[in-house]
């Protein structure tokens, strides 16, 4: 929980109001725990979570990104030397992409590592794809694009100090197929556990009895009140004392923190 304190902090974020996704085989046991330390108050577990980076690398579109060192100042913006660089990067990732993707329609995502002059850290900066068209109208664009990323990290930004860039990166990528739309369930229902087991309730600081839960047989609409566990082949899902749980329409276990604790 600290470190995703301190993680959310680094990159200017808060995240009580977001909501946390769980994956991997580890992460449904302790994500009820960890939200409640972090006061987020919704966790969604996916359908296949314990295998979801498998899942992830089969299904997600072929892409390629490099980063390039090309050091150089604001004050002293080369747009020939950046814009040959690009040309370079591109042609280099259009042909990674293209062998997987021969006739899809790329797209292209460009970053800055900007930082101001003496500083020791890098702040990535997002760069409109023709933001390096013309060298007077990219400098403005560089130092408006720098400050604006600069004061959402830090909530103020160094007026007079020189910026300079050290790295550029370029990514291309085919388009991800849009998702699909899946209904709500008209209504929620109780789910019949499949046992009882006592467990450790870290919230609650003692042991108690958790309801089992047969994740194969939750459908969309069943309802989970914690404390349970909801078991499958890959990982297990602990609903803590303090979350209930219900199945969506996509069979994504949706946990939400009970509003009287």
């Amino acid at each position: 929980a600290a470190a995703a304190r301190a993680h959310a902090v680094e990159h200017g974020k808060d995240i009580r109001q977001r909501t946390m996704i769980a994956f991997g085989g580890a992460a449904p046991l302790h994500a009820a725990r960890l939200a409640e330390k972090l006061g987020v108050s919704r966790v969604i577990v996916p359908d296949g979570a314990g295998v979801g980076s498998a899942i992830g690398f089969l299904l997600t579109p072929a892409s390629y990104e490099i980063i390039r060192s090309l050091p150089m100042r604001l004050d002293a913006f080369d747009e020939k030397r950046v814009a040959s660089l690009f040309a370079s990067l591109r042609k280099e990732a259009e042909d990674v992409v293209r062998a997987a993707a021969p006739g899809a329609a790329l797209t292209e995502t460009r970053a800055a590592f900007m930082r101001y002059v003496g500083q020791g850290y890098e702040v990535p900066v997002p760069l409109a794809a023709a933001s390096i068209a013309q060298t007077r109208m990219s400098v403005d664009a560089l130092r408006s694009a720098f400050e604006a990323a600069y004061r959402a990290l830090y909530g103020r930004v160094i007026p007079g100090m020189a910026i300079e860039i050290l790295s550029w990166s370029l990514r291309v990528a085919a388009p991800t197929p849009l998702a699909e739309k899946i209904a709500p369930p008209k209504a929620l229902r109780e789910a019949a556990p499949i046992g009882v087991r006592e467990a450790f309730d870290a919230g609650a600081k003692r042991r108690l009895a958790y309801s089992v839960y047969d994740r194969a047989r939750l459908a969309p609409g069943d309802r989970v009140k914690g404390p349970s566990l909801i078991v499958e082949a890959q990982t297990t899902t602990v609903v803590s004392a303090r979350f209930d749980a219900a199945i969506d329409g996509a069979r994504n276990i949706i946990l939400t923190r009970k509003a009287d604790l």
